[in-house]
């Protein structure tokens, strides 16, 4: 890795680490937060690993200069986190609650005194409970409520932040949460998830239209989960089965935001389905938005063959393990050069004027021998992700900034505390942070100037 530079990337590159409020902050009734979306979902028998809820988590609420402090000690300039909204909007709409604000305020002028440029997500995936009960994203009311919500944001943190995140990966939480039932709020069917999906397509940009008109010099962008499909053979039926799930994951989110509309194919009848029950065409120009920058998560690759036991998308992953090709210990195979590949993907949509990688990462099982962690698979994760972006860099591809998942280990959504993707280990009973090996390459890496 000798031929890996941080000057290669530039002086002007964002340099930061990602969390997210629900998975780091804990303090979950603390400071006149209400209850979210997922403090009450953890609490389903059988939802979570190990019956873990995100009540304390990395207790990032009470912790978060420690945490901070440690970010600039391994050298980033950025510093990615959520807003939770109950925490500012304990009702969901209505009374702001000022310990909330403050609470933000505090974390953002120590970025700020710190050099580190905050970057806010303003909605990963934590929602009052209140509002769930509602309807949450399915509720015809919902961009009404998120509108209200971002304008307290932006009034109350646009003087200080510039740099503002819509939406989280849309894609999973509305089908994760909203069909597949495996997180917040743990509903199924194809109505609840064509209602999300509707609901977050206009949110998205109805959010970066509130930001635009009330931040002067924001620079607005959202994220999108992305991976690259491949079919397991060159089969006609394992070629569609791979572009359907290309559509989905791809595609459904991020093709609406630019202005074309929701994604169609003849081979796959549920987009028919979704243009129908959601009349989509009527909304083509309001799910639209000119973001200045797009974020791309990636992660993994996925290898897809037909199975047509599988309702509706009528294919099935081909994994990893059975494929004898690398992995993490989620099972997800490890593929600098898809991730390459992914980034000239999204390059290539002529709508898209910055990318910025707002999370890659990787979990590996940790061990902890007299104080260390020695986790090379994951600082060779890092490494070879790195060399992806800067061969993307000298294409002339504008990445502006690479954020890693995540500083300390936390709440990893209903794996609990089992899976752990931190550059920082966190002993959860002590509260106690320890530097992994790959936080100490960080380090070097950025430091050498």
């Amino acid at each position: 890795m000798s031929n890996l530079s941080v000057r290669s990337f530039g002086s002007g590159f964002h340099w930061g680490v990602s969390i997210a409020a629900a998975q780091n902050e804990g303090g979950y009734l603390d400071g006149g937060k209400s209850l979210s979306n997922w403090d009450t979902f953890a609490r389903k028998q059988g939802k979570i690993k190990g019956s873990n809820t995100p009540c304390v988590s990395a207790d990032f609420y009470h912790r978060y200069k420690e945490d901070l402090l440690l970010a600039k000690a391994l050298g980033f300039n950025a510093f990615r986190f959520s807003i939770s909204w109950p925490r500012i909007l304990p009702q969901g709409t209505g009374k702001v609650n000022k310990e909330g604000i403050q609470f933000y305020h505090d974390l953002i002028t120590e970025c700020l005194e710190l050099g580190l440029q905050p970057f806010i997500t303003i909605y990963h995936w934590d929602m009052p409970q209140s509002l769930e009960e509602s309807g949450g994203w399915t509720s015809p009311l919902m961009i009404r409520w998120f509108k209200a919500y971002v304008q307290v944001c932006a009034e109350n943190f646009g003087d200080k932040v510039k740099n503002w995140i819509i939406l989280n990966e849309p894609l999973s939480f509305t089908a994760l949460g909203y069909m597949l039932g495996k997180h917040a709020p743990g509903k199924t069917g194809l109505q609840n998830f064509f209602s999300a999906v509707l609901n977050a397509a206009l949110a998205q940009a109805e959010g970066g239209r509130v930001i635009r008109s009330s931040v002067k010099d924001a620079y607005i962008g959202t994220t999108f989960s992305c991976s690259e499909i491949f079919p397991h053979t060159q089969s006609a039926d394992d070629i569609k089965a791979a572009n359907r799930i290309d559509i989905l994951m791809n595609r459904l989110f991020l093709e609406p935001a630019l202005g074309l509309g929701f994604p169609r194919d003849d081979d796959f009848p549920m987009l028919l389905d979704l243009e129908l029950s959601t009349s989509s065409w009527k909304y083509t120009s309001q799910m639209q938005f000119d973001f200045d920058f797009i974020g791309l998560q990636n992660y993994f690759p996925l290898t897809v063959r037909h199975d047509r036991f599988v309702p509706i998308i009528r294919a099935a992953e081909v994994r990893a393990k059975d494929r004898n090709v690398p992995h993490t210990d989620f099972g997800w195979e490890i593929n600098a050069d898809s991730f390459y590949n992914m980034i000239r993907r999204f390059s290539k949509y002529k709508q898209i004027k910055d990318i910025l990688i707002t999370e890659n990462g990787s979990f590996f099982k940790d061990t902890v021998e007299e104080g260390r962690i020695a986790d090379v698979a994951r600082t060779s994760y890092f490494q070879n992700h790195l060399h992806s972006v800067s061969r993307a860099l000298a294409d002339g591809i504008k990445v502006r900034g690479y954020f890693a998942w995540t500083l300390t280990d936390n709440f990893e959504w209903n794996e609990g505390y089992n899976a752990r993707f931190g550059l920082i280990h966190v002993d959860f009973k002590s509260q106690i942070r320890t530097i992994k090996d790959s936080g100490h390459w960080w380090r070097s890496f950025l430091t050498s100037y």
